[in-house]
């Protein structure tokens, strides 16, 4: 599988607090790179990973039972960046976030693995896909999602609803979560809502509501803030 990696142009001799960093849907590994300025944040001392996702919202999918891209990121592509590049091992030293599928994916493997990461940041994050119901008018999406997250209603497909999950998530172990959603998006009441329910559970977080839609051009002014409130969740050893 390929990933893109950015690392400071003189590493030094310490290891680098790692970002994983996920692209949404219908782009690729590269969109990061390419359409953000996060580059110059290798400069401070990241060590920025970028996956390819597919459309796999990064879950093990119900069907084919072999897309298992939770799996890749939590496990083999840890070990893979760990073993390549001088990245840190521990929690504090790791963060994962995303854009819209991939917003999505850094909440939901944020929350299912507190232990992994100290940070998630979900910029326009696709909230509620699973809890979105089989609709005729969307027949060929509905169909993707009751294969990647199984039919309406099913334990697989709440096993990985965030709104679910969060109930029940020890809060005390819950990374900061850093969310942004523009407010000329359909997806901004999901978002209103996810972070309405984070507040009541006393999880730490944060929601900015910002100006644009769901695009590159809104994302791209959301990454300095993004990146400041990270430098401080993300700590010295």
């Amino acid at each position: 599988m390929q990933y893109r990696v950015l690392l400071p142009e003189s590493p030094g001799k310490d290891k680098l607090r790692v970002v994983y960093l996920l692209h949404g849907g219908g782009g690729n590994f590269r969109d990061w790179s390419n359409y953000s300025n996060v580059a110059e944040y290798a400069i401070g001392r990241f060590l920025l990973v970028m996956p390819e996702g597919n459309s796999s919202y990064y879950i093990n999918a119900v069907s084919p039972p072999q897309d298992r891209y939770e799996d890749y990121i939590i496990d083999d592509l840890s070990a893979d960046v760990q073993r390549r590049f001088p990245a840190r091992s521990d929690r504090g030293g790791r963060a994962i976030a995303g854009v819209s599928m991939g917003g999505f994916g850094a909440v939901n493997l944020g929350l299912r693995h507190p232990d992994r990461f100290a940070f998630v940041g979900g910029l326009s994050s696709a909230i509620d896909v699973p809890r979105r119901r089989f609709t005729w008018r969307r027949l060929e999406q509905s169909r993707r999602f009751d294969r990647l997250f199984g039919a309406d209603g099913s334990d697989a497909r709440r096993e990985h609803d965030p709104f679910r999950f969060v109930e029940s998530v020890d809060n005390t172990k819950v990374p900061y979560l850093y969310l942004t959603c523009g407010t000329l998006e359909g997806l901004l009441l999901a978002n209103r809502e996810f972070a309405a329910r984070l507040n009541s559970r006393s999880i730490g977080y944060e929601f900015h509501e910002v100006p644009g839609g769901h695009d590159w051009n809104q994302w791209n002014g959301q990454i300095k803030s993004m990146f400041t409130v990270l430098a401080k969740k993300t700590g010295s050893p």
